[in-house]
């Protein structure tokens, strides 16, 4: 299960990565105003979904409302993460059956709360591409100071690349010795082909040295290189 580092192990060399992921996308950032994030993975088991959720909750720890939406409508795993239901979410929104607000779930993080998928439906790559998205979308930005977004890998399905140019900046995931450099460079490429905005990558599962102990890092940088 993905655990929620920031939360659990406050003082932990990989919550202070965290930390500098958060500081990173800030300060690079200060001429943009960023309403939505969007995380995304060059292939599975990068681990996006923890960085999405360990981002969104560091935001919220500045006192910010924040809401992390679980658009990966294949594989949700947001729920898992912090332990919440997902009989009922954003695709119920979507088809109606439940209003935003009642669907929306608060953790144990003050001021972040989590709208899950909900029943995985039979046409994800359509629901999210359509105009009840974009109502959608605008409705949570009314809610709070900033939305991050979990969706699938770009090199299984196009869903992350319907919703990239949507949304203020996408920030890649790939997994250290895992993603080949044509594999990071065809993500990057498909990002921006679809006019999304790359704020740059987290290189996950970085080894490295302090002391005479070893544990994984993330590291951040600005866009993919060649």
């Amino acid at each position: 299960m993905e655990r929620l580092i920031v939360d659990k192990e406050p003082k932990s060399p990989l919550a202070e990565a965290y930390r500098r992921l958060r500081t990173n996308i800030q300060y690079a950032n200060v001429a943009h105003e960023l309403k939505t994030i969007l995380f995304t993975s060059a292939g599975p088991g990068e681990g996006k979904s923890s960085v999405a959720a360990n981002y969104a909750a560091l935001v919220a720890q500045q006192k910010k409302e924040v809401i992390l939406v679980d658009c990966d409508l294949r594989r949700p795993s947001l729920h898992r993460v912090f332990d919440l239901k997902n009989s009922r979410g954003l695709t119920n929104v979507m088809t109606h059956d439940f209003e935003l607000k009642d669907v929306l779930q608060t953790t144990s993080v003050p001021g972040l709360r989590v709208l899950t998928s909900g029943p995985i439906p039979p046409n994800p790559v359509e629901l999210l591409a359509a105009e009840e998205m974009d109502n959608i979308m605008g409705r949570l930005m009314e809610m709070a100071d900033l939305v991050v977004i979990d969706t699938p890998p770009i090199q299984a399905v196009t869903d992350a690349l319907v919703l990239a140019p949507k949304v203020d900046g996408v920030v890649l995931v790939l997994m250290a010795a895992a993603v080949s450099r044509q594999q990071a460079r065809l993500a990057k490429e498909g990002i921006q082909r679809v006019g999304g905005r790359l704020l740059g990558a987290v290189l996950n599962g970085v080894e490295m040295k302090k002391g005479s102990y070893y544990y994984y890092n993330y590291h951040y940088s600005y866009g993919v290189s060649e």
